[in-house]
């Protein structure tokens, strides 16, 4: 998006925002929670481009990773993952110490997830998660959450500290069984599932509206 921004994938993006604009009118989406039901679906690349597409849209957008078990924001934009959210949750530093900005897109603000701690669920359950997402509520009109997939349960946790969950599969390659067993725990712990982001969808033919 920040990159090719008339391609069709942008394109494809700016849908995405206008289509969570039009669902927001009744209830504001704050916190997005960005999942998939396994690796290699594209969750994370889904998550970082739909925060660049929504800070382009004149908002103040937080783009946070919470997948401390094999983090990847760092990874796609090139920025340092020595401290993080890991961090916050300790007490160690203050939000102020650990927000980075991206180039090329100036009201984008990134969390990266810091150093792997050996219990993530707990960490993301806790009190203290809550509390760091309340503050930044208070600065961002958006917070886009990356989390591990939906095959542990750190995605369904954070469902209910957060305003709604986007859904990512692959279309050909992901199985039913695999999407259904999440979702029912979704639905269990009362999460707002809001749709389904379909990724890595051939393309027939190289025309702008193919």
């Amino acid at each position: 998006v920040a990159n090719q921004p008339r391609s069709p994938v942008s394109e494809a993006f700016r849908s995405i925002r206008t289509s969570l604009e039009f669902y927001s009118i009744d209830r504001p989406l704050h916190t997005l929670v960005v999942t998939s039901s396994g690796p290699s679906e594209g969750k994370t690349t889904i998550a970082t481009n739909l925060a660049i597409i929504l800070s382009q849209n004149n908002k103040r957008v937080l783009l946070l990773d919470s997948d401390m078990r094999r983090p990847n924001i760092h990874s796609h934009l090139n920025i340092s993952n020595r401290f993080g959210l890991s961090d916050l949750m300790r007490n160690r530093l203050l939000i102020s110490d650990v927000i980075q900005s991206v180039k090329k897109v100036p009201n984008l603000s990134v969390i990266t997830s810091g150093s792997l701690p050996p219990n993530p669920a707990e960490l993301l359950s806790s009190e203290r998660m809550s509390q760091i997402l309340d503050q930044l509520r208070e600065t961002f009109d958006t917070i886009v959450i990356d989390t591990p997939p939906a095959i542990v349960t750190d995605a369904q946790i954070l469902s209910t500290k957060a305003d709604g969950v986007l859904y990512v599969i692959r279309p050909g390659k992901t199985r039913v069984g695999a999407v259904q067993t999440p979702l029912e725990e979704f639905s269990r712990v009362g999460a707002n599932v809001i749709g389904v982001i379909m990724n890595r969808i051939p393309r027939n033919r190289n025309s702008y509206y193919g």
